[in-house]
């Protein structure tokens, strides 16, 4: 079978699974991650191994500009100071704890013991965003985790590098140690330079589909740059998607818009689809390089570095929580984060691709390199699989399930905005005015008074029954070669987008998970 054969038949296996999580509510990543290992271990299932340097640019770095692109910068300064503890101080906390044990248990170089360290510290964006887009929980706890699993790779991936410099070559050197001090704010320089670029660029493919491409094309060679450059490629990729989202020319065109979504939805998804089955995967590489007699002493140390990265992680979070809890109580600061809510973020840890491809880009000469490649997979495994699998059961044990919270909150905001397209034309005279005020209120009321939803229903169904008439109609005047192709898409579109307009959000959207 042969690379793409293989890859159809992953990609039909994921498929499968992806239906069979969605129906036990399992998050998707853990499900892909378990398939994964259990088909690497069947004998004779061809096998695709990740090569570490294109595996961070292809599957982490859209995934990062996704997630960064929908952070608010004004979110980011709200919350800087859990930002910093988390993405910082957590990350160096847990190397610096996973190191001691690789030096001490194992018998690793503290250098090298740093960077194993290194690699297992940073929960993962990718399977962050995954895991929790298929939640609801508190916003100020949303928000700190999706920021953390921004920042955090930056971090760890400095440490990862000076640690591996001082073990090869036994010090950082002057190069090496200048490169580590501006990594972190050039690679911030080249993506805010880089977002002014290509919004100057961009202009020139605005609203087609070279848009589009130019947007994945961008975000590839921009990692791409910045490693060549001996910069922070997590860094550049989010100052430019902040940049770019702060820019107003992102919202000039709303079909753009439409369509970039829509495609970065489908693209990001396909990505980390890929990228947790093909990291269940790599147990094969990981054994077959385990000397024999050796495996149960390595397998003893990987269960020691997760007991360590998971305890570590809750003595972060709950012992930043409370602190942070006494000064906001002694500033007298009401929205205080509960210990639940430090409880939650402590088992939300996820590491992903970013631990694994790091691993396999250590040298082969590195020191006991098959016990620190299985110590990250099993760090993966255990986090994704055992913290992604009980992540639901927690959020309720918890009390800070907020499904049913979701949809009130979601029709205050929504009245909010119908409120506000009503005062801009209370003014306004004519049929056209009191049309579009009928249909306003008509919302507004339904939001506010259950009383009033059967006058939106009896409407939604008036228009849908209208809106299938034209569609009769399209397809009569198709039949009878009265359009081609384009007039037909065009005519089909323009009734697809009114019918979207009329639908519930439930009818609207598109889920997986």
């Amino acid at each position: 079978m042969n690379f793409f054969e293989t890859l159809l038949v992953l990609l039909l296996v994921a498929i499968l699974l992806l239906q069979l999580a969605r129906r036990l509510s399992v998050p998707y990543p853990s499900m892909l991650a378990m398939a994964g290992t259990a088909v690497a271990l069947v004998p004779g299932v061809p096998y695709i191994a990740l090569d570490p340097e294109i595996a961070l640019a292809l599957f982490i770095s859209p995934a990062l500009l996704d997630a960064a692109f929908d952070f608010p910068i004004g979110t980011a300064r709200r919350y800087w100071v859990p930002l910093v503890v988390f993405a910082i101080g957590g990350v160096v906390v847990t190397a610096l704890c996973v190191a001691l044990a690789g030096w001490a248990y194992a018998g690793l170089p503290f250098a090298a013991a740093l960077v194993l360290g290194a690699v297992v510290a940073p929960p993962d964006a990718a399977a962050a965003t995954a895991v929790l887009s298929g939640m609801s929980i508190p916003r100020n706890t949303d928000a700190v985790l999706r920021g953390e699993s921004l920042f955090n790779d930056a971090a760890a991936l400095l440490i990862f590098s000076a640690a591996l410099a001082v073990q090869t070559t036994g010090n950082i050197g002057t190069t090496v140690g200048l490169q580590f001090i501006i990594a972190a704010p050039g690679g911030i320089l080249l993506g805010i330079v880089s977002a002014f670029v290509i919004q100057r660029l961009g202009t020139a493919v605005a609203s087609t589909l070279g848009g589009n491409l130019l947007q994945f094309v961008q975000t590839f060679l921009l990692w791409i740059v910045a490693e060549h450059l001996h910069l922070s490629p997590v860094l550049a990729i989010v100052a430019f998607a902040m940049t770019i989202a702060r820019s107003p020319d992102v919202r000039s065109s709303a079909r753009m818009r439409v369509q970039s979504y829509a495609v970065w939805s489908v693209v990001v998804f396909v990505l980390n689809v890929m990228a947790f089955l093909l990291m269940g995967m790599q147990v094969r590489d990981i054994l077959g390089s385990m000397p024999n007699g050796h495996l149960g002493e390595a397998v003893g140390f990987a269960a020691l570095v997760v007991a360590i990265v998971i305890a570590t992680r809750f003595a972060v979070c709950i012992g930043f929580n409370r602190i942070h809890a006494i000064l906001l109580r002694r500033r007298g600061e009401t929205d205080i984060p509960s210990t639940k809510q430090a409880i939650l973020a402590s088992w939300c840890g996820m590491r992903g691709l970013v631990t694994l491809a790091t691993a396999f880009a250590l040298p082969a000469d590195f020191p006991q390199r098959d016990v620190v490649l299985l110590a990250a997979f099993a760090v993966v495994l255990a986090t994704l699989v055992f913290q992604g699998l009980t992540l639901a059961p927690l959020i309720v044990r918890l009390g800070l399930d907020r499904r049913h919270d979701g949809p009130r909150e979601l029709a205050a905001l929504r009245s909010e905005i119908a409120r506000a397209g009503l005062a801009t034309i209370k003014d306004e005279t004519g049929p056209e005015a009191d049309l579009i005020r009928s249909k306003f209120v008509m919302e507004k009321q339904a939001l506010a008074d259950s009383d009033e939803k059967g006058a939106m229903r009896a409407y939604r169904d008036l228009a849908l029954t209208a809106i299938g008439a034209q569609r009769v109609k399209l397809e009569r005047l198709r039949a009878e070669n009265r359009m081609n192709v384009d007039e037909y898409n065009l005519l089909l579109e323009e009734i697809d987008w009114r019918e979207l307009s009329i639908l519930p959000l439930e009818d609207r959207r598109i889920e997986e998970i």
